[in-house]
């Protein structure tokens, strides 16, 4: 169970890594990258859930937020998200919520509170895309697929809102992205670049240099 525990978040770890380097390198349009890792840190914590947390409970492994204090015990699906995004740059992932256990995991700004407000009211929206000052941000609604989440948040000694149901948006994935505002293109100087010469033109006279037969 151990191995299987790590295998999963060495995977989410290694395709977010690749992610990464993929929104450096070809740079598609923000909104189009944003739905592509939202959709992907969405399949990886579901499965996080379904598949290691849920099954995991068959034999007295549960999820804790201390959880490296115990071998019996594994990562919360939030510190799972939260410890894949350590690993990774160029932008932020991460879990908000308009009542979190963690008040780290609050809204930055204004603009992700509206958003997770709208979220909340209509889980059709599923992903709401915004520019927010010098970043570009994306969320996507976080729902309670099982009742264990609903039971953790309701029942934790730091909850303020204690009465989530199963499938409630309880609140959201954002993805941040710096806005580039350097030119496309590079700014090349006006002459030649300085090199030494190379080794055909060390052969080719200077034609600053007379020739023999008029010294």
């Amino acid at each position: 169970m151990k191995a299987h525990r790590y295998l999963w978040s060495l995977l989410f770890m290694m395709v977010m890594i690749v992610a990464g380097a993929t929104v450096r390198a070809a740079e598609p349009s923000f909104d189009q990258t944003a739905r592509y890792l939202l959709e992907l840190a969405k399949a990886f914590r579901t499965a996080y859930v379904l598949q290691v947390v849920e099954h995991a409970r068959s034999s007295g492994i549960q999820p804790n937020e201390n959880w490296v204090q115990a071998a019996h015990l594994v990562p919360l699906p939030a510190q799972f998200v939260k410890g894949a995004a350590e690993q990774v740059s160029g932008f932020e992932l991460g879990l908000i919520g308009l009542n979190p256990l963690n008040n780290a995991n609050r809204p930055k700004s204004q603009a992700e509170t509206d958003a997770l407000l709208k979220l909340a009211g209509n889980r059709d929206l599923s992903v709401l895309t915004f520019i927010d000052g010098a970043e570009f941000k994306a969320i996507s609604s976080d729902l309670a697929i099982v009742q264990s989440c609903v039971d953790c948040h309701n029942h934790h000694p730091r909850a303020t809102r204690q009465n989530f149901q199963r499938w409630d948006v309880m609140g959201g994935i954002v993805v941040r992205f710096k806005r580039d505002t350097t030119p496309e293109g590079m700014t090349l100087d006006p002459g030649p670049p300085k090199r030494p010469a190379g080794p055909l033109e060390r052969y080719i006279p200077n034609p600053n240099t007379p020739p023999p037969w008029v010294r």
